[in-house]
Order: structure tokens, then sequence, then C-alpha cells
């Protein structure tokens, strides 16, 4: 008997959270499945970019904005991940072809060549990033994405201006 009410009380948690889930998968479809996914490849990548800055970059400036990558976005990462994970949503767990290409590129060079590609990459990187987030921000149609890009969006509007002001100070 004590089997079978076991069983029955399984079925119905399963009959009660099986939609549930598959709502919340249903809900971050489309664009704010594509937000995630995008900000977790950019996200990857300013990590592994932050580690090549600690290895091969000679700038002092240029090491400590390639730590606060490395330490910003592997939180940010984290969190991504969670939420992602909450939400049915399958985050990339490496990174794809174009982005392991760059982290290769940048990573095959050294010293000050290093620090000005790694600086203008950075910039360029931020301004796509800050793009993205601007729009999940905005548009998206799950409110806890949305949050995510909401609280988020001021530290990138931050390394942005990091960057911008450190690719401009080690230039000189």
């Amino acid at each position: 008997m004590s089997r079978l009410l076991s069983a029955l009380t399984l079925a119905c948690s399963v009959a009660v959270v099986a939609p549930a889930l598959a709502q919340n998968a249903a809900k971050v479809a489309g664009t704010d499945a594509k937000f995630v996914h995008d900000a977790a490849l950019g996200g990857m990548t300013e990590v592994e970019l932050g580690k090549a800055a600690d290895k091969n970059a000679v700038s002092p400036q240029v090491k400590t904005f390639g730590k606060h990558m490395v330490d910003d976005h592997s939180k940010a990462n984290d969190e991504l991940a969670a939420l992602a994970k909450s939400k049915g949503v399958d985050a990339p767990a490496s990174l794809d072809a174009e982005h392991k290409k760059a982290v290769d590129k940048l990573s095959g060079m050294s010293g000050a060549a290093f620090d000005k590609a790694f600086m203008t990459q950075m910039v360029t990187d931020h301004k796509k990033t800050v793009a993205l987030f601007e729009k999940a921000a905005s548009g998206s149609k799950d409110p806890d994405i949305k949050a995510f890009a909401l609280k988020t969006l001021p530290t990138l509007k931050e390394h942005l201006k990091m960057a911008e002001e450190t690719r401009k100070s080690s230039a000189s």
C-alpha cells in the first residue's frame, strides 16, 4: 500500500511539475534563448581573453583589466548558467569555433602587440555586449532574463569605459 501511495504521489508530482517546466522552456524560446546563448559565449570569451592578458600583456593596466574580465565575467557566467538551467535553456558549455579562433589569435601574441590587440578587442567586444544586454533589458519577454540583463548592464558599461581608457593609456 505504501509503495502504491508513493507511486501515486510521484505521478502527481510529475503531472504538476512537468507542464511548469515545459512552460518555462517555452517562455524562453526565440530571442531570449538566443540572448542566453550569445551572452554565455561572450562571457566565456572574456574570461579566456582575460587569462591570456595575465600571461601575455606587458602593461600593468592591461593585466589589471584582464583580471577584471576574469573576475567579473566568471561571476556573471555562473549567474547566467544558473538562470539558463532554471529556465531549461541549453547554454553553451564551451566556446564555438569563431570565439575560440579569436582567443587563439590573441593568445599567440605577446608584449606590446598583445596589449594593443587585446584592448582593441575589448572595446569592440564590450560595445557589442552592451548593445546585446540593452536589447535584452528592454525587450526580453522573460522577467528573470530581463532582470539579469538590467543587473549586469552597469558592469558591462563600466568595462567598456575602462577598456577605452586603458586602450588610450597603454597606447601612449
